[in-house]
C-alpha cells in the first residue's frame, strides 16, 4: 500500500462534502431486502411520500468487489434509509439521483449520469444536470417530499492525493466545495420550500487505514486526518448546511474516528491495531481494498443517522 495510492483514494473522503448488516468480509450484493424506488418521470399515487437522494457514489450505493472493480448496490445508505424510516412510521419511496464519481461542480453543471454510475432502480435524467433534475422533481412534488439527503464533495479532493502538500491543496478544494454546495442547497431549498427536510452527510475517516501501512509518512497522516475532520472539514460542512436550515449528521464520529489511537484491539488479519482503525476496517473497504466506500454495515450506520433526524410518528 503506497502513500500516494492511499492518499489518492482516501482524500476523496476528506471532504464529504465521505464517501450495511454484514460482517467485515461481506461482499457487495444487489440482493438486499427490496426497497421501493420510482423513476423521476413516473407518476405515483397522491399519498406517496418521496425520499430524494442526491450526490456521489455514497448516494448511489457503490461497493467494490476487488481492488479494481465494483458496482452500485442496494446496500447503499439511501436504500437502507427506507426500512429504517419505516420503523419510525414513514412509508417512503426512494428517488435516487446519486451518480458515482460526481463532484460538487458536476452536480451543478454536467448533464446526465452514465447508467452504470446510477444507483439500482434509478432513472436516467439527461440532458438535465443532477441538481436540475432533483430540483425539478422536488418542486413538482413539493407537498410529497418527506426527506432529501445530500452526499457530495469527496471527489473534489481526490487530486490532492497527488499533491506535494495534501493539506495545502485541501484548503482551496474545501473552499470550492463550500461554494458549490451552498449553490446546490440554495436551489433545493427554493424548490422544496422552508418545510422540506434536508440532511447532509460527511464520511468515515478512511485515512485511518494508513496506520496499517509500512510507510511512515502514510501512518503519520492518520492522526492528522482525524484532526482535520474534527476541526476543519466537518465544522465547515455543518455551517454550509445550516445556511439553508439543513441538518448535518457526523458520520465520522458515528464510525468511531474520534476514539483514542492508543486504545487497541485485535482484528484478523491485521493483528493488534488501534480501535478506531479496527472500526474503519470493519465498516469500510479501506483496509481490504484500499477503497473509501462502506461495507453494508457501514452504510447502515449512515442510514440510521439519517432516519434518526425524522420525528417519530
Amino acid at each position: 500500500m503506497t502513500s500516494a495510492r492511499l492518499a489518492a483514494v482516501t482524500l476523496a473522503a476528506f471532504v464529504v462534502a465521505g464517501c450495511t448488516s454484514s460482517t467485515s468480509g461481506t461482499s457487495p450484493s444487489t440482493s438486499a431486502s427490496p426497497t421501493r424506488t420510482t423513476q423521476a418521470t413516473t407518476s405515483a399515487p397522491s399519498g406517496t411520500q418521496y425520499y430524494v437522494s442526491i450526490g456521489d457514489s455514497y448516494a448511489a450505493g457503490y461497493q467494490p468487489t476487488s481492488h479494481s472493480g465494483g458496482h452500485t448496490t442496494r446496500n447503499g445508505f439511501a436504500y437502507q434509509v427506507v426500512p429504517a424510516a419505516k420503523a419510525r412510521g414513514y412509508d417512503l419511496t426512494l428517488v435516487n439521483f446519486g451518480c458515482s464519481g460526481a463532484t460538487t461542480a458536476s452536480v451543478l453543471h454536467a448533464p446526465g449520469c452514465a447508467a452504470s454510475a446510477l444507483g439500482p432502480g434509478a432513472a436516467p435524467y439527461g440532458p438535465k444536470t443532477q441538481a436540475g433534475a432533483a430540483e425539478d422533481f422536488v418542486r413538482t412534488h413539493r407537498a410529497q417530499i418527506a426527506l432529501v439527503t445530500v452526499s457530495i464533495g469527496g471527489n473534489d479532493i481526490t487530486t490532492c492525493g497527488f499533491s506535494a502538500s495534501p493539506l495545502t491543496c485541501l484548503t482551496p478544494a474545501l473552499d470550492t466545495v463550500k461554494t458549490n454546495l451552498a449553490a446546490l442547497l440554495a436551489g433545493l431549498r427554493a424548490a422544496g420550500g422552508p418545510g422540506v427536510r434536508i440532511v447532509g452527510i460527511t464520511y468515515p475517516d478512511v485515512l485511518l487505514a494508513g496506520e496499517l501501512s509500512p510507510d511512515a509518512a502514510t501512518r503519520g497522516l492518520a492522526p492528522l486526518s482525524v484532526q482535520a475532520f474534527r476541526s476543519l472539514i466537518n465544522p465547515a460542512l455543518m455551517a454550509t448546511y445550516s445556511t439553508v436550515g439543513a441538518t448535518f449528521v457526523d458520520v465520522t464520529a458515528a464510525t468511531g474516528a474520534y476514539g483514542s489511537l492508543s486504545a487497541t484491539t485485535t482484528l484478523a488479519p491485521y493483528g493488534t491495531i488501534p480501535v478506531p482503525v479496527a472500526k474503519v476496517c470493519q465498516l469500510t473497504y479501506a483496509c481490504q481494498y484500499t477503497d473509501i466506500h462502506p461495507r453494508t454495515n457501514g452504510y447502515a450506520i449512515i442510514a440510521k443517522l439519517v432516519a434518526g433526524t425524522l420525528p417519530s410518528r
